[in-house]
């Protein structure tokens, strides 16, 4: 991705490896975060990085393969909105605040 965007030269966008259930800390707070991976439950450490107005999407569920699609919107400092926009099916999340590895690729949660 970093050669890409060197390539055509695009310079503001900075790229991070790393736990992506963790969100990235040292640039919070955020206006938007964007998930395209299934959590268990919405991280704390991505909804403590949003920035008063601003909105987490992710896929939520009890299932690494069966999730609602969920709007988090910070109200102010201490107020979340949780919205279910509608049912999808994402790959896991995999990650400290995620599902375990194990978890992700147990065969019996494919349909």
């Amino acid at each position: 991705a970093r050669a890409l965007l060197e390539r055509l030269a695009i310079e503001n966008v900075r790229v991070h490896v790393g736990d992506g259930t963790l969100g990235w800390p040292e640039h919070a707070p955020y206006d938007g975060i964007l998930v395209s991976a299934g959590a268990p439950d919405v991280p704390t450490s991505l909804t403590d990085q949003l920035a008063i107005g601003g909105n987490l999407i992710l896929p939520v569920g009890s299932s690494p393969y069966d999730q609602s699609l969920v709007r988090v919107h910070r109200r102010d400092a201490e107020t979340l909105k949780q919205t279910r926009l509608g049912g999808v099916r994402f790959v896991p999340l995999v990650g400290r605040q995620g599902w375990s590895a194990d978890d992700a690729k147990r065969p019996g949660w494919l349909r």
